[in-house]
């Protein structure tokens, strides 16, 4: 498999076994093939290392279980449960076993279009979190957010199951639902979400010329063609005259290191690192930018904490080696790196198993605490709010979380509610009942389904409307001023 010039021998993961999509790296290949030969000695190791009581405890609990157990236990249940307990021991929700099964459809998502509701997610402390939703994904849509974690889908718990088999429960065929109940930070009350499956557009950038011929580029997530399709939208957008550029990497989970590579390393001068990689030893090897790389034009990029994995990736290399300037919000803090090992297994199952860490050209380890912004910016507070409940029509006096949201979103919809602390007052009602008048809906003062729906609709309008995105204009006056 050859990407522009470099020979890749095999994948190694970046990121996260995902609910949709699937977000791969490649390392240097003579990297990757000291691991597999690492691998391979320290397989032999183990066998001569098991000492015979060691294995005869292991077949021993093996045939008390398979002759002595209450209920029938299935054969492949038990080895694929042995294998899983000695990778839970390690507690690294990124080191997982993928049963046949599992590993097939791994194997697919690598390659094909996928259908699911579009999140990255990962397990922190035994519950399934969301690291992002893709942008225009139905998660997206339906209001999920990064740190998201994830209780039950359609009524069933995803308490006590791994990773693999909470993505199986969250997938689903086109057209489905899938019934969230999610927790999130600083929300006391679980949340209820519906998030209809959908075919998940493996388009990755977007890209458009701003006023001041200031161009932005939005790279959904870094797949196979990802790195081609960014440079030309960038080569058009300088036939135009391009004068500065902001990528914008907000919410995008991750995705092949190869295509961050090459989309960097035209910022990038030769010789300078856009990545390292460091093995279990302490041991670092980089990977150099290999043109002679540099712009004419000032470079921002745009992250937020759903930024994660390879984002994490481009935004330290052009950060630290290109001298571009970060605007937004701390990213989400992916450092690790996974390698599959499916050829070992020798079954058609699989093992994902973290073997290195990333580090930023300067040698930051980000792992649980990003990357921070040169500018830090917040957006509005109604970009954060939770979708509202509808288990009962909102009134005045009443008090929750509910109605906190619901005059977060009044007022980000351009209806003072008065207040913002969660009680319902008479000034709440009198927004209300303007957004009522304003969207045809029976004017009462209080928020039955179909207000619910219909502010809901209207926050959603509000935050894709570019006048309201406070990093975007925080990037163009930043990078207005060194045009000038």
């Amino acid at each position: 498999m050859v990407f522009k010039g470099r020979t890749v021998l095999a994948f190694v993961l970046l990121s996260m076994f995902a609910s949709s999509i699937m977000t791969l790296t490649i390392v240097n290949p003579a990297i990757f093939a000291a691991v597999k030969n690492e691998v391979g000695a320290a397989a032999a190791e183990a066998k001569s290392g098991l000492s015979g009581k060691d294995i005869n405890k292991i077949a021993t609990t093996y045939q008390l279980i398979t002759s002595k157990y209450l209920s029938e236990v299935d054969h492949e249940e038990l080895v694929n449960g042995a294998i899983n307990g000695m990778l839970e021991t390690l507690e690294d929700p990124f080191t997982v076993y993928m049963d046949q099964k599992e590993a097939k459809q791994f194997g697919e998502n690598i390659t094909s279009s996928f259908q699911g509701i579009g999140a990255e997610v990962t397990q922190e402390e035994g519950k399934v979190t969301i690291v992002a939703p893709i942008k225009g994904s139905p998660a997206e849509k339906a209001g999920l957010h990064a740190h998201d974690v994830i209780l039950s889908v359609n009524g069933e718990s995803l308490d006590g199951l791994t990773l693999n088999q909470a993505i199986m429960k969250i997938r689903g065929p086109k057209g489905t639902q899938a019934k969230l109940e999610i927790v999130r930070p600083g929300v006391t009350d679980p949340i209820q979400l519906i998030v209809v499956r959908d075919d998940i557009d493996v388009e990755t950038v977007k890209a458009e010329m701003l006023e001041g011929s200031i161009g932005k580029i939005e790279i959904r997530q870094f797949a196979t063609n990802t790195a081609e399709s960014f440079n030309e939208e960038l080569a058009a957008l300088e036939k135009k005259g391009l004068k500065g550029l902001i990528i914008d990497v907000r919410n995008d989970p991750g995705g092949l290191l190869s295509s961050v590579v090459e989309i960097v390393e035209p910022f990038v001068p030769k010789g300078k690192p856009i990545v390292q990689i460091e093995n279990r030893k302490g041991l670092r090897e980089e990977t150099k930018s290999e043109q002679d790389g540099g712009k004419p034009y000032p470079v921002h990029v745009l992250i937020n904490k759903g930024s994660a994995s390879a984002s994490e990736i481009l935004a330290g290399a052009l950060h630290d080696s290109a001298g571009s300037k970060l605007i937004g919000e701390t990213t989400f803090g992916k450092g690790t790196v996974q390698v599959t090992f499916e050829q070992e297994m020798g079954d058609g199952s699989n093992i994902k198993m973290t073997v290195y860490k990333w580090l930023t050209p300067d040698g930051t380890w980000i792992h649980k605490t990003g990357i921070a912004p040169d500018l830090a910016v917040e957006q509005p507070a109604y970009f954060k709010a939770a979708p509202l409940s509808k288990k009962q029509t909102l009134k005045p006096d009443m008090n929750s979380e509910d109605v906190k949201n619901l005059q977060i979103m009044l007022k980000g919809a351009g209806y003072d509610p008065g207040r913002e602390d969660g009680y319902y007052n008479d000034q709440t009602a009198q927004a209300v009942k303007s957004f009522q008048r304003a969207n045809s809906v029976p004017v009462t003062g209080e928020v039955d389904e179909e207000t619910a729906t219909k502010l809901e609709k209207a926050i959603v309008a509000a935050i894709r409307d570019p006048k309201n995105d406070l990093q975007l204009k925080a990037a163009l006056e930043s990078i207005r001023k060194e045009i000038r």
